[in-house]
Protein backbone atom coordinates (compact mmCIF):
# COMPACT_ATOMS: atom_id res chain seq x y z
CA UNK A 1 0.00 0.00 0.00
CA UNK A 2 2.67 2.01 0.69
CA UNK A 3 4.38 1.79 -2.97
CA UNK A 4 1.25 2.62 -4.23
CA UNK A 5 1.03 5.95 -2.16
CA UNK A 6 4.14 6.73 -3.16
CA UNK A 7 3.56 6.22 -6.47
CA UNK A 8 0.44 8.31 -6.66
CA UNK A 9 2.81 11.30 -5.10
CA UNK A 10 5.25 10.76 -8.03
CA UNK A 11 2.64 11.03 -10.60
CA UNK A 12 0.60 13.69 -8.94
CA UNK A 13 2.59 17.12 -10.31
CA UNK A 14 1.49 19.12 -12.90
CA UNK A 15 4.77 18.72 -15.09
CA UNK A 16 3.66 14.73 -15.43
CA UNK A 17 -0.16 15.51 -15.77
CA UNK A 18 0.85 17.94 -18.46
CA UNK A 19 3.54 15.18 -19.88
CA UNK A 20 0.64 12.47 -20.09
CA UNK A 21 -1.65 15.10 -21.98
CA UNK A 22 0.91 15.65 -24.34
CA UNK A 23 1.95 12.05 -25.05
CA UNK A 24 -1.66 10.67 -25.23
CA UNK A 25 -3.16 13.65 -27.54
CA UNK A 26 0.04 13.73 -29.27
CA UNK A 27 0.57 10.19 -29.77
CA UNK A 28 -2.91 9.79 -31.68
CA UNK A 29 -2.34 12.34 -34.03
CA UNK A 30 0.59 11.04 -34.98
CA UNK A 31 -0.40 7.76 -35.56
CA UNK A 32 -3.24 9.07 -37.35
CA UNK A 33 -0.72 10.44 -39.98
CA UNK A 34 0.00 7.75 -42.38
CA UNK A 35 3.92 7.63 -42.97
CA UNK A 36 5.07 8.79 -39.88
CA UNK A 37 4.89 6.66 -36.66
CA UNK A 38 5.61 6.84 -33.40
CA UNK A 39 9.56 5.54 -33.63
CA UNK A 40 9.90 9.10 -35.83
CA UNK A 41 8.16 10.84 -33.15
CA UNK A 42 10.50 9.46 -30.42
CA UNK A 43 12.73 9.79 -32.28
CA UNK A 44 12.46 13.66 -32.83
CA UNK A 45 11.86 14.04 -29.30
CA UNK A 46 14.48 12.14 -27.39
CA UNK A 47 16.54 14.88 -27.09
CA UNK A 48 14.27 17.27 -25.27
CA UNK A 49 13.68 14.67 -23.00
CA UNK A 50 17.19 14.18 -21.60
CA UNK A 51 16.54 17.71 -19.79
CA UNK A 52 12.99 16.70 -18.25
CA UNK A 53 12.85 14.85 -14.97
CA UNK A 54 12.83 10.77 -15.62
CA UNK A 55 9.49 10.59 -14.73
CA UNK A 56 8.19 13.35 -17.15
CA UNK A 57 9.98 12.54 -20.05
CA UNK A 58 9.46 8.27 -19.87
CA UNK A 59 5.54 9.40 -19.56
CA UNK A 60 5.77 11.57 -22.32
CA UNK A 61 7.18 8.87 -24.24
CA UNK A 62 5.60 6.53 -23.12
CA UNK A 63 2.27 8.11 -23.92
CA UNK A 64 3.10 8.13 -27.74
CA UNK A 65 3.98 4.79 -27.51
CA UNK A 66 0.75 3.71 -26.09
CA UNK A 67 -1.46 5.92 -28.07
CA UNK A 68 -0.04 5.86 -31.54
CA UNK A 69 -1.87 2.56 -32.14
CA UNK A 70 -5.36 3.97 -31.67
CA UNK A 71 -4.36 6.73 -33.80
CA UNK A 72 -3.30 4.05 -36.48
CA UNK A 73 -6.39 2.73 -36.95
CA UNK A 74 -8.08 5.76 -38.14
CA UNK A 75 -6.47 5.83 -41.39
CA UNK A 76 -6.35 1.51 -41.32
CA UNK A 77 -10.36 1.67 -41.40
CA UNK A 78 -11.21 4.84 -43.00
CA UNK A 79 -8.86 4.32 -46.22
CA UNK A 80 -6.84 0.99 -46.00
CA UNK A 81 -3.64 2.85 -45.27
CA UNK A 82 -2.52 1.86 -42.28
CA UNK A 83 -1.08 4.74 -39.78
CA UNK A 84 1.34 2.19 -37.88
CA UNK A 85 3.17 -0.26 -39.52
CA UNK A 86 1.25 -2.52 -36.29
CA UNK A 87 -2.12 -1.28 -37.61
CA UNK A 88 -1.60 -3.39 -40.94
CA UNK A 89 -3.75 -5.83 -39.77
CA UNK A 90 -6.87 -3.85 -38.73
CA UNK A 91 -7.04 -3.16 -42.12
CA UNK A 92 -8.22 -6.65 -43.47
CA UNK A 93 -11.69 -6.25 -41.56
CA UNK A 94 -11.69 -2.36 -41.01
CA UNK A 95 -11.41 -1.22 -44.06
CA UNK A 96 -14.56 -3.62 -46.01
CA UNK A 97 -16.90 -2.54 -42.76
CA UNK A 98 -16.10 1.03 -43.86
CA UNK A 99 -16.71 0.07 -47.53
CA UNK A 100 -20.62 -1.16 -46.11
CA UNK A 101 -21.03 2.28 -44.73
CA UNK A 102 -20.07 1.08 -40.99
CA UNK A 103 -16.99 3.16 -40.74
CA UNK A 104 -18.28 4.46 -36.97
CA UNK A 105 -18.97 1.16 -35.98
CA UNK A 106 -15.25 -0.16 -37.15
CA UNK A 107 -13.62 2.71 -35.06
CA UNK A 108 -15.98 2.43 -32.08
CA UNK A 109 -14.97 -1.00 -31.79
CA UNK A 110 -11.35 -0.63 -32.66
CA UNK A 111 -11.02 2.54 -30.05
CA UNK A 112 -12.82 -0.19 -27.83
CA UNK A 113 -10.33 -2.91 -28.34
CA UNK A 114 -7.49 -1.00 -27.79
CA UNK A 115 -8.69 -0.34 -24.78
CA UNK A 116 -9.31 -3.08 -23.29
CA UNK A 117 -6.06 -4.71 -24.76
CA UNK A 118 -4.56 -1.37 -22.63
CA UNK A 119 -6.03 -1.71 -19.13
CA UNK A 120 -5.93 -5.63 -19.41
CA UNK A 121 -2.05 -5.30 -19.83
CA UNK A 122 -1.56 -2.81 -17.38
CA UNK A 123 -3.55 -4.43 -14.67
CA UNK A 124 -2.04 -8.07 -15.41
CA UNK A 125 1.44 -6.13 -14.98
CA UNK A 126 0.76 -4.46 -11.92
CA UNK A 127 -0.66 -7.67 -10.37
CA UNK A 128 2.46 -9.24 -11.28
CA UNK A 129 4.68 -6.48 -10.14
CA UNK A 130 5.29 -8.24 -6.53
CA UNK A 131 6.55 -11.51 -8.54
CA UNK A 132 9.19 -9.81 -10.78
CA UNK A 133 10.38 -7.48 -7.78
CA UNK A 134 10.86 -11.32 -6.37
CA UNK A 135 12.50 -12.61 -9.62
CA UNK A 136 14.52 -9.71 -10.84
CA UNK A 137 17.27 -9.22 -8.39
CA UNK A 138 18.28 -13.48 -8.94
CA UNK A 139 19.35 -11.73 -12.18
CA UNK A 140 23.30 -11.48 -12.00
CA UNK A 141 25.80 -10.61 -15.03
CA UNK A 142 25.70 -14.17 -16.38
CA UNK A 143 21.99 -14.29 -16.43
CA UNK A 144 21.03 -10.75 -17.84
CA UNK A 145 24.05 -11.78 -20.78
CA UNK A 146 22.30 -15.04 -21.65
CA UNK A 147 19.00 -12.97 -21.58
CA UNK A 148 19.84 -10.15 -24.10
CA UNK A 149 21.37 -13.33 -26.19
CA UNK A 150 18.08 -14.86 -26.34
CA UNK A 151 16.78 -11.40 -27.11
CA UNK A 152 18.86 -11.00 -30.22
CA UNK A 153 18.91 -14.36 -31.30
CA UNK A 154 14.49 -14.12 -31.12
CA UNK A 155 14.87 -10.70 -32.78
CA UNK A 156 17.31 -12.26 -36.04
CA UNK A 157 14.69 -15.68 -36.41
CA UNK A 158 10.95 -13.35 -35.85
CA UNK A 159 12.24 -12.30 -39.95
CA UNK A 160 10.97 -15.36 -41.61
CA UNK A 161 12.57 -15.21 -44.91
CA UNK A 162 15.11 -12.57 -44.16
CA UNK A 163 17.24 -14.30 -40.56
CA UNK A 164 20.95 -13.94 -42.55
CA UNK A 165 20.17 -10.74 -43.28
CA UNK A 166 18.81 -9.66 -40.30
CA UNK A 167 21.62 -11.25 -38.50
CA UNK A 168 24.12 -9.40 -40.38
CA UNK A 169 22.51 -5.92 -39.40
CA UNK A 170 22.33 -6.86 -35.56
CA UNK A 171 26.05 -8.17 -36.27
CA UNK A 172 26.75 -4.67 -37.93
CA UNK A 173 25.04 -2.76 -34.78
CA UNK A 174 27.35 -4.92 -32.81
CA UNK A 175 30.31 -3.94 -34.39
CA UNK A 176 28.43 0.28 -34.15
CA UNK A 177 28.96 -0.13 -30.37
CA UNK A 178 32.27 -0.93 -30.36
CA UNK A 179 33.69 1.82 -31.75
CA UNK A 180 35.47 3.85 -29.50
CA UNK A 181 36.66 3.87 -26.14
CA UNK A 182 36.29 0.09 -24.65
CA UNK A 183 33.72 -0.07 -21.44
CA UNK A 184 36.43 -1.43 -19.33
CA UNK A 185 40.46 -0.84 -19.97
CA UNK A 186 39.48 2.47 -22.20
CA UNK A 187 41.56 1.48 -25.10
CA UNK A 188 40.39 3.05 -28.25
CA UNK A 189 38.71 0.63 -30.93
CA UNK A 190 38.08 1.09 -34.71
CA UNK A 191 38.84 5.18 -34.24
CA UNK A 192 41.61 5.12 -37.15
CA UNK A 193 43.15 7.84 -34.99
CA UNK A 194 40.01 10.39 -36.07
CA UNK A 195 39.15 11.92 -32.93
CA UNK A 196 35.22 12.48 -33.56
CA UNK A 197 35.09 8.58 -33.22
CA UNK A 198 37.07 8.47 -29.71
CA UNK A 199 33.31 9.25 -28.31
CA UNK A 200 31.88 6.18 -30.16
CA UNK A 201 28.81 6.43 -32.85
CA UNK A 202 26.63 8.17 -30.48
CA UNK A 203 22.99 6.06 -30.24
CA UNK A 204 20.49 9.15 -30.81
CA UNK A 205 22.48 10.26 -33.71
CA UNK A 206 21.60 6.48 -35.06
CA UNK A 207 18.08 6.61 -34.55
CA UNK A 208 17.36 10.12 -35.59
CA UNK A 209 19.21 8.56 -38.87
CA UNK A 210 17.58 5.08 -39.46
CA UNK A 211 14.22 6.28 -38.31
CA UNK A 212 13.65 10.00 -38.71
CA UNK A 213 15.68 10.76 -41.63
CA UNK A 214 15.15 7.78 -44.07
CA UNK A 215 11.28 8.27 -43.28
CA UNK A 216 11.78 12.17 -44.31
CA UNK A 217 13.96 10.86 -47.32
CA UNK A 218 11.12 8.18 -47.94
CA UNK A 219 8.31 10.80 -47.94
CA UNK A 220 9.79 13.38 -49.99
CA UNK A 221 10.78 11.05 -52.72
CA UNK A 222 6.80 10.24 -53.08
CA UNK A 223 3.90 11.48 -54.60
CA UNK A 224 1.27 12.89 -52.93
CA UNK A 225 -1.91 11.55 -52.39
CA UNK A 226 -5.60 13.26 -52.86
CA UNK A 227 -7.98 11.87 -49.94
CA UNK A 228 -11.37 12.41 -49.22
CA UNK A 229 -13.55 11.87 -46.55
CA UNK A 230 -16.25 12.29 -45.11
CA UNK A 231 -17.72 13.18 -41.61
CA UNK A 232 -18.72 10.13 -39.61
CA UNK A 233 -22.23 10.93 -37.92
CA UNK A 234 -23.60 9.42 -34.71
CA UNK A 235 -21.73 8.76 -31.00
CA UNK A 236 -18.56 6.55 -30.48
CA UNK A 237 -19.58 3.98 -27.45
CA UNK A 238 -21.47 1.46 -30.00
CA UNK A 239 -18.16 -0.62 -29.90
CA UNK A 240 -17.86 -0.93 -25.78
CA UNK A 241 -21.16 -2.68 -26.15
CA UNK A 242 -20.58 -4.68 -29.11
CA UNK A 243 -16.80 -5.71 -27.76
CA UNK A 244 -19.01 -6.95 -24.15
CA UNK A 245 -20.49 -9.85 -26.68
CA UNK A 246 -17.02 -11.24 -27.08
CA UNK A 247 -15.01 -11.34 -24.16
CA UNK A 248 -13.28 -14.93 -25.03
CA UNK A 249 -11.73 -13.22 -28.23
CA UNK A 250 -10.81 -10.26 -26.03
CA UNK A 251 -9.54 -12.07 -23.20
CA UNK A 252 -7.19 -14.42 -25.47
CA UNK A 253 -6.08 -11.60 -27.46
CA UNK A 254 -5.36 -9.46 -24.32
CA UNK A 255 -2.94 -12.60 -22.88
CA UNK A 256 -0.94 -12.98 -26.63
CA UNK A 257 -0.43 -9.57 -26.40
CA UNK A 258 0.77 -9.35 -22.84
CA UNK A 259 3.04 -12.92 -23.61
CA UNK A 260 4.67 -11.85 -26.82
CA UNK A 261 5.06 -7.74 -25.14
CA UNK A 262 7.50 -9.64 -22.64
CA UNK A 263 9.36 -11.76 -25.18
CA UNK A 264 12.21 -9.16 -26.31
CA UNK A 265 12.12 -9.01 -29.86
CA UNK A 266 8.88 -10.51 -30.64
CA UNK A 267 6.25 -7.51 -30.34
CA UNK A 268 2.97 -6.49 -31.64
CA UNK A 269 2.96 -8.70 -35.25
CA UNK A 270 3.33 -11.85 -33.30
CA UNK A 271 0.90 -11.20 -31.20
CA UNK A 272 -1.49 -10.25 -33.96
CA UNK A 273 -1.66 -12.59 -36.01
CA UNK A 274 -1.72 -15.08 -32.82
CA UNK A 275 -4.92 -14.04 -32.08
CA UNK A 276 -6.53 -13.21 -35.69
CA UNK A 277 -5.23 -17.04 -35.94
CA UNK A 278 -7.63 -17.88 -33.12
CA UNK A 279 -10.24 -15.65 -33.54
CA UNK A 280 -10.85 -17.36 -36.92
CA UNK A 281 -10.31 -21.00 -35.79
CA UNK A 282 -12.82 -20.57 -32.93
CA UNK A 283 -15.19 -17.83 -34.79
CA UNK A 284 -18.78 -19.72 -35.66
CA UNK A 285 -18.55 -17.55 -39.01
CA UNK A 286 -14.64 -17.61 -40.45
CA UNK A 287 -15.11 -16.99 -43.45
CA UNK A 288 -16.39 -13.61 -42.53
CA UNK A 289 -12.58 -12.82 -41.40
CA UNK A 290 -11.08 -10.44 -43.94
CA UNK A 291 -14.40 -9.42 -45.70
CA UNK A 292 -15.01 -7.12 -41.83
CA UNK A 293 -15.46 -9.26 -39.42
CA UNK A 294 -16.09 -7.44 -35.89
CA UNK A 295 -13.96 -10.86 -34.15
CA UNK A 296 -11.36 -9.88 -36.16
CA UNK A 297 -11.13 -6.69 -35.76
CA UNK A 298 -11.50 -6.91 -31.72
CA UNK A 299 -8.49 -9.95 -32.35
CA UNK A 300 -6.32 -7.02 -34.05
CA UNK A 301 -6.92 -4.06 -32.22
CA UNK A 302 -6.53 -5.89 -28.80
CA UNK A 303 -3.35 -7.70 -29.23
CA UNK A 304 -1.44 -4.91 -30.59
CA UNK A 305 -2.36 -2.40 -28.03
CA UNK A 306 -1.84 -5.27 -25.22
CA UNK A 307 2.16 -4.98 -26.15
CA UNK A 308 3.22 -1.43 -24.70
CA UNK A 309 3.14 -1.92 -20.89
CA UNK A 310 4.37 -5.47 -20.98
CA UNK A 311 7.28 -4.67 -23.47
CA UNK A 312 8.26 -2.40 -20.31
CA UNK A 313 8.97 -5.90 -17.86
CA UNK A 314 11.98 -6.61 -19.94
CA UNK A 315 13.32 -3.03 -20.18
CA UNK A 316 12.71 -2.26 -16.40
CA UNK A 317 13.52 -5.79 -14.76
CA UNK A 318 16.52 -6.93 -16.66
CA UNK A 319 17.71 -3.48 -18.64
CA UNK A 320 17.16 -5.46 -21.75
CA UNK A 321 14.94 -3.24 -24.48
CA UNK A 322 12.76 -5.76 -26.74
CA UNK A 323 12.49 -3.45 -29.92
CA UNK A 324 13.51 0.03 -30.68
CA UNK A 325 11.28 2.19 -28.82
CA UNK A 326 11.84 0.55 -25.54
CA UNK A 327 15.34 0.62 -26.95
CA UNK A 328 14.61 4.54 -27.22
CA UNK A 329 13.98 4.84 -23.69
CA UNK A 330 16.52 3.01 -22.31
CA UNK A 331 18.77 6.01 -22.98
CA UNK A 332 16.48 8.41 -21.09
CA UNK A 333 17.02 5.99 -17.99
CA UNK A 334 20.90 5.89 -18.66
CA UNK A 335 21.03 9.71 -19.23
CA UNK A 336 19.09 10.40 -15.74
CA UNK A 337 21.45 8.00 -14.18
CA UNK A 338 18.67 5.78 -13.31
CA UNK A 339 19.55 2.21 -14.09
CA UNK A 340 17.02 -0.31 -15.11
CA UNK A 341 17.67 -4.20 -13.81
CA UNK A 342 16.93 -6.02 -10.76
CA UNK A 343 18.10 -2.78 -8.43
CA UNK A 344 14.99 -0.70 -10.29
CA UNK A 345 12.37 -3.29 -8.77
CA UNK A 346 14.24 -3.68 -4.85
CA UNK A 347 15.06 -0.06 -4.73
CA UNK A 348 12.60 1.91 -6.72
CA UNK A 349 9.57 0.14 -6.86
CA UNK A 350 7.21 3.43 -6.45
CA UNK A 351 8.69 3.95 -9.83
CA UNK A 352 8.00 1.02 -12.14
CA UNK A 353 4.15 1.03 -10.46
CA UNK A 354 3.73 4.76 -11.18
CA UNK A 355 5.09 4.32 -15.13
CA UNK A 356 2.25 1.69 -15.01
CA UNK A 357 -0.75 3.59 -13.29
CA UNK A 358 0.64 6.27 -16.39
CA UNK A 359 -0.02 3.66 -18.66
CA UNK A 360 -3.45 2.83 -17.66
CA UNK A 361 -4.47 6.74 -16.89
CA UNK A 362 -2.65 7.31 -20.62
CA UNK A 363 -5.82 4.62 -21.95
CA UNK A 364 -8.18 6.68 -20.54
CA UNK A 365 -7.72 9.85 -21.52
CA UNK A 366 -7.15 8.55 -24.84
CA UNK A 367 -10.51 6.74 -25.08
CA UNK A 368 -12.61 9.87 -23.45
CA UNK A 369 -10.50 12.32 -26.49
CA UNK A 370 -11.29 9.78 -29.42
CA UNK A 371 -15.04 9.59 -28.31
CA UNK A 372 -15.40 13.39 -29.15
CA UNK A 373 -12.74 14.21 -31.39
CA UNK A 374 -12.58 11.55 -33.90
CA UNK A 375 -13.97 13.95 -36.95
CA UNK A 376 -11.27 16.69 -36.09
CA UNK A 377 -8.37 14.12 -36.61
CA UNK A 378 -9.21 12.52 -39.55
CA UNK A 379 -8.07 15.42 -41.40
CA UNK A 380 -4.70 15.14 -40.53
CA UNK A 381 -5.00 12.00 -42.80
CA UNK A 382 -5.09 14.88 -45.84
CA UNK A 383 -1.37 16.13 -44.91
CA UNK A 384 0.52 16.48 -47.92
CA UNK A 385 3.76 13.33 -47.46
CA UNK A 386 6.20 16.38 -49.09
CA UNK A 387 5.14 18.89 -46.38
CA UNK A 388 5.50 15.79 -43.99
CA UNK A 389 9.08 14.92 -45.18
CA UNK A 390 10.47 18.69 -44.76
CA UNK A 391 8.94 19.19 -41.35
CA UNK A 392 10.66 15.75 -40.52
CA UNK A 393 13.95 16.65 -41.92
CA UNK A 394 14.04 19.99 -40.24
CA UNK A 395 13.32 18.75 -37.30
CA UNK A 396 15.32 16.06 -37.03
CA UNK A 397 18.70 17.55 -37.83
CA UNK A 398 17.67 20.52 -34.72
CA UNK A 399 17.47 17.55 -32.93
CA UNK A 400 20.69 16.24 -33.89
CA UNK A 401 22.58 19.13 -33.57
CA UNK A 402 21.12 19.97 -29.95
CA UNK A 403 22.90 16.79 -28.86
CA UNK A 404 26.18 18.06 -28.56
CA UNK A 405 25.90 21.13 -31.24
CA UNK A 406 27.95 19.11 -33.46
CA UNK A 407 27.62 18.94 -37.24
CA UNK A 408 29.96 15.92 -37.48
CA UNK A 409 26.63 14.16 -35.79
CA UNK A 410 24.51 15.78 -38.45
CA UNK A 411 26.89 14.24 -41.38
CA UNK A 412 26.60 10.99 -39.26
CA UNK A 413 22.84 11.07 -38.99
CA UNK A 414 22.65 11.71 -42.76
CA UNK A 415 24.86 8.70 -44.00
CA UNK A 416 22.44 6.33 -41.70
CA UNK A 417 19.52 7.89 -43.07
CA UNK A 418 20.63 7.18 -46.46
CA UNK A 419 21.16 3.79 -45.04
CA UNK A 420 17.48 3.60 -43.63
CA UNK A 421 16.20 5.15 -46.78
CA UNK A 422 17.93 1.98 -48.72
CA UNK A 423 16.73 -0.69 -45.99
CA UNK A 424 13.37 0.73 -46.50
CA UNK A 425 13.13 0.88 -50.59
CA UNK A 426 14.55 -3.04 -50.13
CA UNK A 427 12.17 -3.60 -47.72
CA UNK A 428 14.64 -5.01 -45.25
CA UNK A 429 14.55 -4.44 -41.37
CA UNK A 430 16.00 -1.47 -39.75
CA UNK A 431 15.26 -2.48 -35.80
CA UNK A 432 18.06 -5.24 -35.43
CA UNK A 433 20.95 -2.66 -36.02
CA UNK A 434 20.03 -0.46 -33.00
CA UNK A 435 18.81 -3.88 -30.77
CA UNK A 436 22.11 -4.41 -31.97
CA UNK A 437 23.47 -1.62 -30.36
CA UNK A 438 22.28 -1.32 -27.31
CA UNK A 439 21.89 -4.90 -26.74
CA UNK A 440 26.04 -5.65 -27.54
CA UNK A 441 27.19 -3.08 -24.88
CA UNK A 442 24.97 -4.64 -22.39
CA UNK A 443 26.04 -8.30 -23.28
CA UNK A 444 30.01 -6.85 -23.48
CA UNK A 445 29.65 -5.19 -19.94
CA UNK A 446 27.60 -8.51 -18.22
CA UNK A 447 29.75 -10.94 -19.97
CA UNK A 448 33.45 -9.37 -18.69
CA UNK A 449 31.94 -9.08 -14.70
CA UNK A 450 30.50 -12.73 -15.51
CA UNK A 451 33.85 -14.58 -16.04
CA UNK A 452 35.89 -12.99 -13.52
CA UNK A 453 33.91 -16.09 -11.55
CA UNK A 454 34.18 -18.62 -14.53
CA UNK A 455 36.96 -21.31 -14.18
CA UNK A 456 35.34 -23.72 -16.80
CA UNK A 457 32.90 -23.25 -19.69
CA UNK A 458 30.12 -24.79 -17.49
CA UNK A 459 30.21 -22.80 -14.56
CA UNK A 460 28.66 -20.09 -16.82
CA UNK A 461 25.54 -22.21 -16.78
CA UNK A 462 25.47 -23.68 -13.36
CA UNK A 463 22.77 -21.68 -11.58
CA UNK A 464 19.13 -22.32 -12.41
CA UNK A 465 17.88 -19.04 -14.16
CA UNK A 466 21.13 -18.92 -16.40
CA UNK A 467 20.64 -23.11 -17.36
CA UNK A 468 17.11 -22.21 -18.25
CA UNK A 469 17.86 -18.98 -20.72
CA UNK A 470 20.70 -21.61 -21.67
CA UNK A 471 18.02 -24.18 -22.95
CA UNK A 472 15.32 -22.07 -24.08
CA UNK A 473 18.33 -21.13 -26.61
CA UNK A 474 19.44 -24.08 -27.66
CA UNK A 475 15.44 -24.61 -27.95
CA UNK A 476 14.69 -21.21 -30.23
CA UNK A 477 18.20 -22.70 -32.77
CA UNK A 478 16.51 -26.11 -32.81
CA UNK A 479 12.85 -25.10 -33.46
CA UNK A 480 14.60 -22.62 -36.19
CA UNK A 481 16.87 -25.07 -37.59
CA UNK A 482 13.90 -27.45 -38.04
CA UNK A 483 11.44 -24.92 -39.22
CA UNK A 484 13.75 -23.65 -42.01
CA UNK A 485 14.74 -27.79 -43.19
CA UNK A 486 10.69 -28.50 -43.48
CA UNK A 487 10.55 -25.31 -45.47
CA UNK A 488 13.23 -26.13 -47.69
CA UNK A 489 12.07 -29.64 -48.27
CA UNK A 490 8.53 -28.18 -49.10
CA UNK A 491 10.31 -25.87 -52.10
CA UNK A 492 12.04 -28.92 -53.15
CA UNK A 493 9.17 -31.00 -53.60
CA UNK A 494 7.27 -28.38 -55.03
CA UNK A 495 9.88 -27.71 -57.75
CA UNK A 496 10.13 -31.46 -58.49
CA UNK A 497 6.41 -31.18 -58.95
CA UNK A 498 6.64 -28.69 -61.53
CA UNK A 499 9.69 -29.85 -63.30
CA UNK A 500 7.99 -32.75 -63.95
CA UNK A 501 4.29 -32.18 -64.65
CA UNK A 502 5.23 -30.53 -68.18
CA UNK A 503 6.67 -33.69 -68.87
CA UNK A 504 5.91 -37.01 -70.69
CA UNK A 505 6.78 -38.74 -67.66
CA UNK A 506 5.21 -36.29 -64.93
CA UNK A 507 1.74 -37.50 -67.47
CA UNK A 508 2.84 -40.91 -66.88
CA UNK A 509 3.29 -40.67 -63.46
CA UNK A 510 -0.12 -38.87 -63.03
CA UNK A 511 -1.82 -41.18 -65.59
CA UNK A 512 -0.31 -44.47 -63.35
CA UNK A 513 -1.43 -42.88 -60.41
CA UNK A 514 -4.70 -42.40 -61.29
CA UNK A 515 -4.98 -45.63 -63.04
CA UNK A 516 -4.04 -47.52 -59.64
CA UNK A 517 -7.00 -45.05 -57.81
CA UNK A 518 -9.32 -46.40 -59.90
CA UNK A 519 -8.49 -50.30 -59.76
CA UNK A 520 -8.43 -49.68 -55.78
CA UNK A 521 -11.84 -48.15 -55.99
CA UNK A 522 -13.12 -50.80 -58.35
CA UNK A 523 -11.57 -53.48 -55.57
CA UNK A 524 -13.26 -51.90 -53.10
CA UNK A 525 -16.88 -51.87 -54.72
CA UNK A 526 -16.42 -55.45 -55.66
CA UNK A 527 -15.72 -56.86 -52.13
CA UNK A 528 -18.44 -54.34 -50.99
CA UNK A 529 -20.52 -55.92 -53.32
CA UNK A 530 -19.24 -59.58 -51.96
CA UNK A 531 -19.92 -58.67 -48.33
CA UNK A 532 -23.22 -57.23 -49.37
CA UNK A 533 -24.42 -60.69 -50.72
CA UNK A 534 -22.93 -62.62 -47.97
CA UNK A 535 -24.58 -60.92 -45.40
CA UNK A 536 -28.16 -60.87 -47.21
Amino acid sequence: MDVLVSALEILMRWDVILALLVGSVGGVVIGAIPGVGPAVAIAILLPATFSMDPIVGLTTLLGIYGSSMYGGAIPAILINTPGTAVNALTTYDGFPMTTRGEARRALSLAYSASFFGGVFSVICLILFAPTLAKIAPLFGSREIFLAALLGLILVIVVHRGQTLIAAALVCFGILLNTVGLEPVKYTKRYTFDQSFLSGGIDLIVVVLGLFALSQAFYLLNGDDEKIRLTKLRGGMLQGLRELAKHPRIAAVSGSFGVTMGMIPGVGEFTAQFLSYSYAQRSSKRPEDFGRGSSEGLIASETANNAVPAAAMVPLLALGIPGEALTAMMLSVFYVHNVVPGPQLFANQMDFVVALYIALLILNVLVLVFLIFATNSIINVVKIPNRFLGAIILTLSFVGVYSLRNSMTDCIIAALFGVIGFALKRLSLPVVPIILGMVLGGIMEVKLRAGMARVKEPLDFIDRPIAFILFLMIVGVLILHVRRVSAERREIKAEKFANKHASTNFGFYLKNRQTRIMNTRSKSVRRSHLRYSRRDK
